[in-house]
């Protein structure tokens, strides 16, 4: 006769099973797959229907709301290509310069929208540059061929199908790099936020926007150099006078190049109210994350609000942007309306809409993550009412003479491996409550292991399966699954490289690594 600790833990351990399979094989679509746990923690007596469904709406997803709904009108008011051409145009069109420019451009705004919107965005402006420069050179051969009677050397078309493929590869891995700096650039990132504070309520707001920018940002910065530094390598050769054209002066291809890029910019015209509005609110939702409780000193919040408790969170923050972007006017208020009385004037003193609708965002916000996130934290809630947390770490106290760097090394290998067949959000949200149950049971601060393993869910860099950015690249036809395939492995090497780096030297630091905080001694329960 099996106990009834038994039963619950052989219960719950079954949800998560199941729940796993039908991630990795989508054989219901992820956001319903999530829902699961309202249905079946009921059915099998793990937690009451009411428990569950309150996990489904917590801290961390009004901060992804409120921070997608930013992002929302950033895209909808077209700041982001401004954004994009303008810093093209300064970067330059150089080889290198111009690979390095896709990059940067693509990983900043990857920070703060998501990594398939910017990657939707960034792929045409890159494709109608190639298109440019290929009908550039195509006219030039022409010519040669006219004049000469040879044909085109394999060598010349296989340089440009290498610089095809590796311009639009570098976008799709931008993206997804650019989107660790932040706490709400991906969802593996506000999985561990919330899993935090689901496991370990006691432990003072560790990981907020400040903290985690500390210590993903640097370790971002590291990651796309060298990511750069590959693709130059693999696709256009490591030949420094010819990628940087050194004292050459510029090519037609060059010159085409910013010519397309210049045209752009020109078609977007002048910066209007709504852009300039949507402008100065997003950079104070990025004042007010950072100044909220950057950690070195006390914060706006720290003795305004939360003196006593955590009143205000970084979500409360995001909401009241995101409240003010429905507020705020897309034009220019027109206040000496009394002044003119004609039949013209009365129709352009009609109601202004405002700086975003809600129906703009109920069309482009991804409400299925919400829904991730939600299954996220009810699996997390269950498997420690059910005691299956403290069975797992139970099991894994014989890690404790191993090496954390080494188990934090290995873990982040197979998080990097599984994230490549199944969604980034998913991966973290199974494995981060085992990690966290294991850091228990061997006495190890939970934020040496779970910290790189959040960052290795992004590393999806292999298949164009693995993630929305890699599938939106391989839809032009310029690369092969090999192509990404090799390029990819060393993509996910650098990537565990740079986050062992980042866990063993600065993030030790920050963070305290060494030791093990009181916080993580009591658990949600």
């Amino acid at each position: 006769i099996f106990s009834a600790a038994f039963l619950q833990e052989s219960c719950c351990a079954y949800v998560i099973a199941l729940m796993a399979v039908y991630w990795c094989t989508e054989a219901l679509p992820l956001a319903v797959t999530a829902l699961l746990p309202t249905l079946l923690f009921p059915v099998l007596g793990i937690m009451k229907s009411k428990e569950v469904c309150m996990q489904y709406l917590k801290d961390t997803n009004m901060l992804f709301v409120g921070g997608l709904i930013v992002a929302v009108a950033v895209e909808h008011w077209n700041l982001h290509k401004r954004i994009a051409l303008r810093v093209l145009l300064i970067m330059g069109v150089r080889p290198a310069l111009l690979m390095l420019g896709f990059m940067a451009v693509t990983a900043f705004l990857s920070m703060w929208i998501s990594n398939t919107a910017t990657t939707a965005m960034m792929v045409p402006i890159v494709q109608a540059v190639l298109d440019q420069m290929n009908n550039r050179e195509a006219e030039a051969l022409q010519m040669l061929m006219t004049v000469s009677g040879l044909g085109v050397s394999p060598e010349e078309a296989a340089d440009r199908t290498r610089m095809c493929k590796g311009f639009t590869l570098c976008v799709c891995y931008a993206a997804s790099i650019g989107g660790t700096a932040t706490l709400t650039g991906t969802g593996p990132n506000l999985v561990l936020k919330g899993q935090m504070n689901q496991l370990f309520p006691q432990n003072g707001d560790v990981i907020n926007f400040a903290s985690w920018f500390g210590f993903a940002f640097p370790n971002m910065v590291l990651m796309l150099a060298l990511a750069w530094f590959w693709l130059q390598l693999i696709f256009m050769g490591f030949n420094f006078r010819r990628t940087w054209r050194c004292g050459v002066l510029t090519s037609a291809k060059e010159a085409v190049a910013y010519r397309v890029i210049r045209e752009e910019h020109r078609r977007l015209g002048p910066m209007c109210f709504g852009e300039l509005s949507v402008l100065l609110l997003f950079s104070l939702l990025v004042l007010l994350w950072f100044t909220r409780d950057p950690g070195f000193m006390a914060g706006w919040a720290t003795h305004l609000f939360n003196a006593e408790a955590e009143y205000v969170t970084d979500a409360t923050v995001a909401i009241f942007v995101a409240v003010l972007l429905f507020i705020f006017p897309s034009k220019v208020p027109q206040l000496c309306f009394w002044k003119s009385h004609s039949t013209d004037s009365q129709a352009s003193n009609s109601p202004c809409p405002a700086l975003l609708t809600w129906k703009v965002v109920q069309k482009k916000l991804p409400w299925n993550i919400v829904l991730l996130l939600g299954g996220g934290f009810a699996l997390a809630r269950g498997s420690e009412v059910s005691g299956l947390s403290l069975w797992l770490g139970n099991q894994m106290s014989p890690l404790h003479s191993i090496p954390p760097w080494a188990i934090a090394t290995v873990l982040c290998l197979l998080v990097a491996t599984f994230t490549e067949c199944t969604s980034n959000v998913a991966t973290a949200t199974l494995f981060l409550p085992v990690l966290a149950s294991m850091s228990q049971s061997i006495g190890v601060n939970p934020l040496y292991v779970m910290l790189p393993c959040t960052l290795s869910a992004s590393f999806a860099f292999m298949l164009p399966v693995a993630t929305p950015p890699n599938a939106i690249v391989f839809s032009y036809g310029y690369l092969q699954v090999s192509d990404m395939a090799k390029v990819g492995v060393v993509m996910n090497i650098i990537g565990l490289l740079c986050v062992t780096l980042a866990i063993n030297t600065w993030g030790r630091a920050m963070f305290h690594l060494d030791t093990f905080p009181t916080w993580a001694n009591a658990t949600g329960m």
